[in-house]
């Protein structure tokens, strides 16, 4: 049975680490609260290459029902649902909102202060 009193296995300090704990949920929910997350279009040299990206997934999707055990259909599909999904990604656009500097230092010091706490409770304390 797990010793609660040690968490990691080390005699370090349950409040430190349920306190770490809260503060870094605390300062990471204050800080992601404040980020807008929009897209984009997807483009290439300026030009929509949405379509593009489906090209190599039809294709899988094709031969797969062509072929149940098709390699090339297995890898065509793959890479075409990685080509989407990175295409979503890279075309993110990430905003922090307008926030004043204290309540900035207050997030930072909230999420480091708790990870800091945390690291420092799985250190033994002998």
């Amino acid at each position: 049975m797990a010793d609660l009193r040690n968490p990691g296995g080390t005699p370090g300090g349950l409040w430190e680490f349920l306190g770490g704990l809260a503060m870094a949920v605390a300062g990471g929910y204050m800080l992601t609260s404040r980020v807008g997350v929009t897209t984009g279009f997807w483009n290439v040299w300026g030009m929509n290459a949405f379509g593009l990206t489906l090209v190599p997934l039809i294709a899988g999707i094709l031969l797969l029902f062509y072929n149940g055990r098709s390699l090339v259909g297995r890898l065509l599909l793959f890479v075409g649902v990685v080509l989407i999904l990175a295409g979503i990604l890279l075309n993110l656009q990430i905003y922090f909102q307008h926030t004043s500097l204290f309540e900035l230092i207050v997030m930072l010091v909230l999420l480091f202060g708790g990870l800091g706490l945390l690291a420092r409770s799985l250190r033994s304390h002998g």
